[in-house]
């Protein structure tokens, strides 16, 4: 089942008394919805605090204890919305390691919630605990920078994300409309290495829901994200034949010289600002006496639409059959964790529902594409209409200059809740037509 809406984005509601809508009884129940989420109004001190707390928290997707801390503070958090709470199992990650060899890698362990399952519309509420801070960078914990900005580790991707969450949530369930939709909530530990372990029920989970709302931050600028680039990490194994570099050079086959020669071609790829490669690190080699029997190349890639991540796969294998010979052996392991995230029927419908919400507020919502991928990519790719950037507004990602703009907390919480009171008020109105 997939949710349809129906009517444009002006009013967010129409009430119906007597079976016929009416402009009235549209404004009416759109202002009983504000009064639901000014619940809201008085809760930023209160959100900003669970966030800095969070924040301070290490939870690196490879650091396992500090992500079971981590687990710990958000089933507290998220046990008083009630529902089913669930601890569940990821199945790891298979990599290649640095000789060339594969290895299984335990993952953190996934959140599931579940309220109202069998109430429809249902939908699919995400986003991850999981940093890229590891436990020795010097980036460890939160610090205003002015009144404004709040610098801290994860405190837009995606903690603030969480808390947002958390508390369109609560909105929901304090609201009379709350028996009106089902949900269910997933916090993954393994996003920012593209979910390997939580791909198999983040699938299960896309095909049971009828909408997805998830929580990375918005653009910098406040606009949120419509159309995302698809994700792929290869690792290219080269393997030669090891000699003296003196005694018996020309016995030697050199990998490192072959893999050079590889990650050269791919690199002369980028001829489309489309579709990107990034040879992100090159390994092999020891003493320098000895001429190199091993090197591994990685390298990721992004790409637009689904034809071209076909055709980067096709030239990979290509390239990789290409180097093969005269005692040279080469690999690719690997492959898209994340395919490119374009228009899928009902993410129009869901668009309008956000900008309706947002003119209810006084917040104006715009929408522009994104290189990044998340989750919201794979739910797509399960055919869920979903809009991914509902998260609090700030920047700078991935560095140590991470901000959150406290200013956008509340509005982009109330603007999730109303989204979700919509689709509850929405199906009120059309059980009191049956009846």
């Amino acid at each position: 089942m997939r949710l349809e809406e129906e009517g444009k984005a002006e009013p967010l509601v129409s009430a119906v008394q007597g079976g016929s809508p009416g402009p009235s009884n549209g404004k009416r129940m759109n202002r009983v919805l504000l009064e639901q989420v000014a619940w809201l109004d008085g809760r930023r001190d209160e959100m900003l605090a669970r966030l800095e707390k969070w924040c301070n928290v290490n939870s690196f997707t490879k650091n396992l204890d500090g992500l079971e801390r981590m687990a710990a503070l958000l089933i507290e958090a998220f046990r008083p919305l009630g529902g089913k709470l669930e601890v569940l199992e990821t199945d790891g990650q298979e990599n290649v390691d640095d000789r060339g060899e594969m290895v299984r890698e335990p993952l953190g362990k996934l959140l599931r919630i579940t309220c109202r399952a069998e109430v429809r519309p249902r939908v699919l509420l995400c986003i991850h605990m999981d940093t890229v801070y590891s436990l020795d960078d010097e980036f460890q914990a939160c610090r205003w920078l002015d009144d404004e900005r709040l610098n801290g580790p994860g405190v837009i991707d995606a903690k603030g994300g969480l808390v947002t969450m958390l508390y369109a949530l609560l909105a929901l369930e304090q609201s009379p409309l709350a028996g009106q939709i089902g949900w269910q909530v997933i916090i993954n530990p393994d996003e920012e290495i593209g979910s390997p372990g939580s791909q198999r029920l983040l699938d299960e989970a896309a095909r049971a829901a009828d909408v997805g709302l998830l929580f990375e931050p918005s653009l910098p600028d406040g606009r949120l994200v419509s159309w995302r680039k698809g994700v792929g990490n290869f690792v290219f194994v080269v393997h030669g034949k090891s000699a003296h570099s003196g005694r018996d050079f020309s016995a030697g086959r050199n990998a490192v010289v072959a893999m050079s020669r590889l990650m050269l071609q791919i690199h002369g790829l980028n001829t489309d600002p489309e579709v990107t490669f990034n040879i992100g690190r090159v390994s092999g080699g020891g003493a320098l006496n000895v001429v190199p029997d091993l090197a591994i190349g990685r390298v990721n890639v992004r790409v637009r639409t689904l034809e071209q991540q076909r055709l980067v796969e096709e030239k990979f294998r290509e390239l990789t059959g290409a180097i093969q010979g005269d005692g040279i052996r080469a690999s690719m392991h690997g492959g898209f964790t994340s395919p490119p995230k374009e228009l899928i029927p009902g993410t129009a419908e869901l668009q309008q529902r956000i900008e309706a919400a947002g003119a209810l507020l006084g917040l104006p919502v715009s929408w522009h594409g994104s290189g990044g991928a998340s989750d919201g990519n794979k739910f797509a790719a399960a055919g869920l209409p979903n809009i991914d950037s509902l998260g609090p507004a700030g920047g700078e990602i991935h560095s140590r200059n991470e901000f959150l703009l406290a200013s956008s907390l509340v509005p982009r919480t109330k603007l999730a809740a109303l989204v979700l009171l919509s689709m509850a008020e929405e199906q009120t109105a059309k059980s009191s037509v049956r009846a």
